[in-house]
C-alpha cells in the first residue's frame, strides 16, 4: 500500500468513526483496527485537514439525540470525545470529569 493509499484508507476510518458515534476504541474493536494505529492517523488526518480553531472558554450546547435513551444526555466535545449516559443524577459526575480534560 503506498503512503497516499494508507492516508486515504485512514481518512475513510476517521469518518466513518465520526458517522458511527462510537468511542475510538469501541469503534476500533468493532472494525478490528488497533487503537494504537487508529489514534495515530486520526491525530494526523484531522492535524492536516482542518486545523482546530481556540474558541474562548463558554458554554457548550448539550442535547438529547433521537437514538438515546430518554432522559440521557450525550455530550460531544472537540477533537471527537463524547460523553454518554447523562441524566440529572449523574451530573456532578459530569463537572468533575470535564475539570479533569
Amino acid at each position: 500500500m503506498t503512503s497516499t493509499e494508507r492516508r486515504q484508507h485512514w481518512q475513510q476510518q476517521v469518518a466513518d468513526w465520526h458517522a458511527s458515534r462510537l468511542s475510538g476504541a469501541a469503534f476500533c474493536k468493532q472494525q478490528s483496527l488497533s487503537y494504537h494505529q487508529f489514534t495515530y492517523w486520526r491525530k494526523r488526518v484531522t492535524e492536516t485537514a482542518a486545523p482546530v480553531k481556540q474558541s474562548e472558554a463558554g458554554f457548550a450546547r448539550v442535547a438529547p439525540l433521537p437514538a438515546q435513551r430518554s432522559g440521557e444526555l450525550v455530550l460531544s466535545l472537540p477533537g471527537g470525545i463524547s460523553i454518554t449516559g447523562l441524566h440529572r443524577d449523574n451530573v456532578d459526575l459530569l463537572s468533575a470529569i470535564l475539570r479533569q480534560l
